[in-house]
């Protein structure tokens, strides 16, 4: 009996470890899909100076998304109290869901080519280029909100777990974001010959349709019920 239960548990751990996971990796993805100023950069390099480059400036801004995420983290701690109340939970959860939606319209209709850098065609080292990824995702601070939008919902409220949980939960934003980045280069660097500003505009589009269906189709389940996340 007690080799049963020793064993229920540490399928109910894994589960829990798998859940922060995924929950981690998608937040880290969601947060930076949308093709802002460091995304523009990013394929601008790839296309420029080649797919290491620009893989290195998005790993540079995942890094500074992972210290936003931290703010958000434990800022949501000193609400713990609060935000333990069910009514109270759902509503932070419902208003997260509005600014997903609002996120994915801005996403929509944004021109991200107006973020548009003069990119150098000379070498850079890798290390400038992961550098200025970092501090042009650093510099915008509204990305909290964005933070704040995805943790709600999702009820990704690290500070009440441990610390390797913690660990576990904010190194899987960092695992998401440099995952897009991989993903985006890769894209970017095989259709180089087709790829213009039309494709740009085209992925935003489609990456705002899919961040307001989201956050509808959660609204939804959210306040029904069936989505039950705490």
């Amino acid at each position: 009996m007690n080799e049963i239960n020793e064993l229920f548990q540490q399928i109910v751990s894994q589960i829990s470890v798998l859940e922060v996971v995924l929950k981690g990796m998608i937040i880290g993805i969601v947060a930076s899909a949308p093709m802002g100023p460091v995304g523009v950069l990013c394929i601008q390099r790839t296309l420029n100076k080649g797919r290491s480059h620009g893989f290195v400036t998005g790993v540079g801004a995942a890094l500074s998304d992972i210290l936003y995420a931290l703010l958000t983290g434990y800022g949501l701690s000193f609400l713990y109290d609060i935000i333990s109340n069910q009514t109270t939970l759902l509503w932070m959860q419902l208003i997260g869901a509005t600014i997903m939606f609002v996120f994915g319209l801005h996403t929509y209709r944004t021109n991200p080519m107006k973020n548009t850098r003069n990119v150098s065609h000379n070498k850079s080292s890798l290390l400038r280029n992961g550098i200025t990824g970092f501090f042009i995702t650093l510099s915008n601070p509204t990305i909290i909100l964005l933070f704040l939008g995805l943790f709600t919902p999702l009820n990704f409220m690290l500070p009440e777990l441990s610390f390797p949980m913690q660990c576990i939960g904010y190194l899987s934003i960092f695992g998401g974001a440099v995952l897009w980045w991989f993903f985006i280069t890769y894209v970017v660097n095989k259709l180089r010959e087709r790829f213009d500003v039309r494709g740009v505009r085209i992925i935003n589009r489609i990456i705002g349709c899919v961040v307001m269906g989201g956050s509808l189709i959660g609204a939804v389940l959210i306040y029904t019920g069936v989505w039950s996340l705490h």
